[in-house]
């Protein structure tokens, strides 16, 4: 089945899209999302297995996969170097790719703090500068950071919620900073989203990653075809005017989380959109 999207088919026609982490989770319906939509596309991730078994989903042979460390600026810059010798220009970009796990500050080692904001603010960096110099300078396009609600503080991940302030602070300096060459810089910051994601959470997170929904004022996960969708609309035309911007999507919980002296009632009312045939419930919701 095809996916089934609320934008109007061929809206990335002739246009060259980057997504990594497209190997799964948010990347992959991403990527089913802007290939339904007449984009070119092209998958960087850590795991070429994985990369190549979307590719097959899309059914598309055309579709470019390479596998890099996006940590590494060597890998990173000879990936960007392989998609641009396959599709000669990027037109958009979509850093989705990130990982982090749960701990308190004074059990996380260097290591780990290194780790998670090189995965999930310097991989932004690295990537973005590349495909900039290699393409977007010349051609201009779109960048969406996808990252996660650091603004209160990440009590319980504190080195994802430094990495991840950040990520949006480069967003912003680079939608100035490009500005000139027609270059837009946006982040998408997605709320608890029933992604695959969840599953790879050890199981003492697992009541919290449960639980959670009853905080959030629409009461239910998000979709990965909403944050999907959230980052089509950034890539299109219709945000022409729109750059250096954190978008929430994340039904409403960051707002809820300043209010004191009000609960919202449960309810039923919100109603999810999912345009991706081949979504599955985590198991960790299920």
């Amino acid at each position: 089945m095809p996916y089934h999207s609320v934008f109007r088919p061929g809206l990335f026609d002739g246009r060259t899209v980057l997504v990594t982490g497209g190997g799964s989770g948010l990347g992959r319906c991403t990527a089913h999302e802007l290939k339904s939509l007449g984009a070119r596309l092209a998958l960087v991730g850590r795991t070429a297995e994985k990369l190549e078994a979307v590719k097959r989903e899309l059914g598309d042979p055309d579709t470019f996969t390479f596998a890099a460390d996006l940590r590494d600026e060597a890998q990173v810059k000879a990936a960007v170097d392989a998609v641009l010798a396959w599709g000669g220009r990027i037109d958009g970009l979509v850093n989705n790719a990130g990982g982090q796990f749960p701990a308190q500050l004074k059990d996380i080692s260097l290591n780990g703090w290194n780790a998670v904001v090189a995965n999930n603010m310097t991989a932004t960096f690295l990537v973005s500068k590349a495909v900039y110099l290699g393409s977007m300078e010349a051609h201009g396009g779109a960048i969406v950071n996808v990252g996660a609600d650091w603004e209160l503080g990440m009590p319980g991940m504190g080195h994802n919620g430094a990495a991840r302030a950040g990520q949006v602070n480069f967003t912003y300096t680079a939608s100035i900073e490009w500005a000139h060459a027609g270059v837009r810089v946006n982040s998408v910051i997605p709320g608890f989203i029933a992604s695959s994601g969840l599953d790879r959470y050890p199981e003492r997170a697992h009541d919290v990653l449960r639980g959670v929904r009853k905080r959030i004022p629409l009461k239910r996960h998000g979709t990965e075809s909403e944050i999907a969708g959230a980052i089509v609309y950034l890539l299109s035309d219709a945000a022409a005017y729109v750059t250096g911007i954190a978008l929430r999507v994340d039904g409403g919980l960051h707002n809820n989380g300043k209010s004191n002296f009000y609960e919202v009632p449960d309810h039923d009312r919100s109603k999810a959109f999912n345009g991706f045939p081949l979504y599955k419930v985590p198991k960790v919701l299920e």
